[in-house]
């Protein structure tokens, strides 16, 4: 019974992270479809509208608001836009948290993106954060002109984490993929992650 047991799981191992990816890219698609859908009907006719093109619509629009959202007029739009959501109670709150979350994303600007791998050291043990920035002028007087650096520490197995305001030289950079080491962070260790070239330490 045991070995049957220990069987099932690793096949539900090895099917549960294909099955949710599968999961997760259909609902996805499924949803541009469903929000495209209504729009491209009203310029398309219904007997020639076909399955995809609202995920295309969709993909299209992203491109072009990605392609604009540099020029000033819609820089501007957008910074009076949260100007005005950061008047509204409990509005500013949620809608600051998804924002700061998405700058997280890769949009080739570095300082939005998490920028290393470092280790802070905690007695014996050692934490594994990543640099979100690596100058923090604003809190320097407070510092006592010390140098911070912004490091954040995700939780295992939780969408969360803590960001510490440590002295640069606390911090130890690791030569590591940004990408394996927020698995291996993520997972509890239960992950490996084999170290590579290719990250830039944090200023000193």
């Amino acid at each position: 019974m045991k070995a049957l047991t220990n069987i099932l799981m690793k096949g539900l191992a090895a099917v549960l992270p294909i099955g949710l990816t599968i999961y997760a890219v259909w609902w996805l698609a499924n949803a541009a479809e469903s929000l495209m859908r209504g729009f491209i009907r009203g310029f398309v006719p219904a007997d020639q509208y076909r399955p995809g093109m609202g995920i295309l619509a969709g993909l299209l629009a992203l491109f072009v608001v990605g392609s604009l959202v540099n020029a000033y007029i819609v820089r501007r739009a957008i910074s009076v836009w949260e100007e005005f959501l950061g008047r509204i109670p409990l509005v500013k709150t949620v809608y600051g948290a998804v924002r700061d979350v998405t700058r997280l994303l890769p949009s080739g600007e570095n300082k939005r993106d998490l920028q290393s791998v470092v280790v802070y050291r905690v007695g014996e043990a050692r934490m594994l954060g990543f640099v979100t920035r690596d100058d923090l002028p604003e809190l320097e007087k407070q510092a006592g002109g010390v140098d911070l650096v912004a490091v954040y520490f995700p939780l295992s197995y939780m969408l969360g984490g803590v960001t510490l305001y440590l002295p640069k030289n606390a911090v130890e950079p690791v030569d590591m993929p940004v990408e394996a080491a927020m698995r291996l962070a993520l997972t509890g260790g239960m992950a490996s992650a084999s170290p590579q070239h290719g990250n830039t330490p944090p200023r000193r």
